[in-house]
């Protein structure tokens, strides 16, 4: 017999047993299925947050207070009581003239808690900025104006909110300044919306309210404490290329400023924060593949299950057919096809169940204003539609082995 003619006889076997091959193939569906969708989400992730740190700029840094822990340092080279970062660190860096290669800086402080207007109330972040912040960070508003030099320099009660505050306190993004809201209890007058750019790995920048930095020191509760302290600089170097010097300029003048001999604080720019970031959703992307992974196995072993199955329920079949002349080969090739079978046709439709799923995660995930849209790669449905055919090929060749192996005789006999 040749190939054809042994897939025709497989698929016979299969379809006189419709209801059993179709549950046997379910399994890989689901293995396939969670497979793909797994590193869909995954993917989905990495690029979300990719995309979220690619849309502050390239030449970027962000100065935090703290010491980051040195992997391989003893404890006691780290500082124990950092200083704060204050506004006079971030002017000394504009101003000194030790920082050639930095172009501009933003200082913020942040908190969360309730807006209120009306009857409506919501949580959200809450950030104090200086008037250059929305450039430096690549903000627009849709509606109004920006914060400015002004606003900041008179203890102005104004706010810049997001399109998703502005829809759950307004039910609208349109036509909302001049409104007034209560932010912790202090009111603040609307003066602009930002435009939208969706939700983010990072935090969504919809759902936050921007108000002068010095307003925020002055009059919300939360941010009174030592005068004049902030808790994030952000600094502008003058090109991706001058970013490492900026940096060492800046970590330099900083530590002089603080009398510490190590830092008592921590830069970051894209390249780390994106090296960090596929750090852990790669990790997570192997897990999630991992888990699925598992579901495939347990679709194969009801292969295996179901082709002996069939074995022990075709002995006379198989002696009959050795009787007339069959090879082991022919068995074995024979049963082999169908559980390739079984778990090809899993594998399709699994990539169509996938691709169902994550659609079906974006639609979910865009309603409710995450940052998750799974991403399926050629690369994953290959991996996945490959491994099921290897998956059914593994646990066929037991039961395919045990059926070629049978005896003419003993197998004519057979009950």
């Amino acid at each position: 017999m040749n190939i054809f003619e042994h897939l025709i006889e497989a698929l016979s076997s299969l379809m006189s047993n419709k209801l059993r091959s179709g549950l046997t193939i379910l399994g890989i569906v689901i293995g396939v299925a969670a497979v793909i969708s797994m590193l869909a989400i995954g993917n989905g992730t990495q690029a979300s947050i990719t995309n979220s740190i690619d849309s502050m700029g390239t030449n970027l840094l962000f100065i935090s207070a703290g010491a980051q822990p040195t992997a391989g340092k003893a404890s006691s080279t780290q500082v124990t009581n950092p200083q704060l970062l204050t506004m006079a660190d971030a002017s000394a860096i504009l101003t000194s003239g030790v920082a050639p290669d930095v172009n501009a800086v933003a200082e913020t402080v942040s908190t969360r808690g309730n807006v209120v207007y009306q009857s409506n109330t919501t949580d959200t972040s809450i950030m104090g900025v200086s008037a250059n912040y929305a450039d430096l960070r690549n903000l627009a508003v849709a509606e109004g104006a920006m914060i400015s030099d002004a606003d900041v320099s008179s203890n102005a009660s104004v706010a810049v909110i997001g399109s998703q505050v502005a829809s759950t306190l307004f039910g609208s993004t349109s036509g909302v300044t001049g409104e007034t809201i209560r932010i912790l209890g202090q009111p603040f007058k609307v003066i602009g919306v930002l435009t939208s750019k969706g939700g983010s790995s990072l935090g969504s920048q919809d759902n936050m309210i921007l108000v002068p930095i010095s307003t925020a020191m002055t009059r919300l509760s939360q941010y009174r404490r030592q005068a004049n302290a902030v808790d994030q600089i952000i600094v502008q170097a003058t090109s991706s290329k001058t970013v490492t010097a900026a940096s060492q300029e800046v970590s330099a003048l900083l530590m002089s400023r603080h009398k510490v001999t190590t830092a008592d604080f921590t830069i970051m720019n894209q390249q780390d924060m994106l090296s960090t970031a596929s750090s852990i959703t790669g990790t997570l992307t192997m897990f999630l593949g991992g888990v699925g992974g598992i579901s495939l196995l347990v679709g194969g072993i009801g292969i295996m299950n179901i082709m002996l199955v069939s074995v022990t329920e075709r002995t006379r079949e198989i002696g009959l057919r050795k009787a007339l002349g069959a090879r082991k080969s022919d068995i074995r090739i024979q049963f082999l096809l169908e559980s390739a079978v079984l778990s090809l046709t899993g594998g399709i439709v699994g990539v169509m169940v996938a691709w169902g799923i994550a659609d079906l995660i974006a639609k979910i995930a865009a309603s409710s204003s995450a940052s998750i849209n799974p991403v399926i790669t050629m690369n994953s449905v290959l991996l996945a539609t490959l491994f099921s055919a290897a998956v059914g090929l593994f646990f066929g060749f037991y039961p395919s082995n045990r059926a070629a192996n049978l005896e003419p005789v003993e197998a004519l006999r057979s009950e």
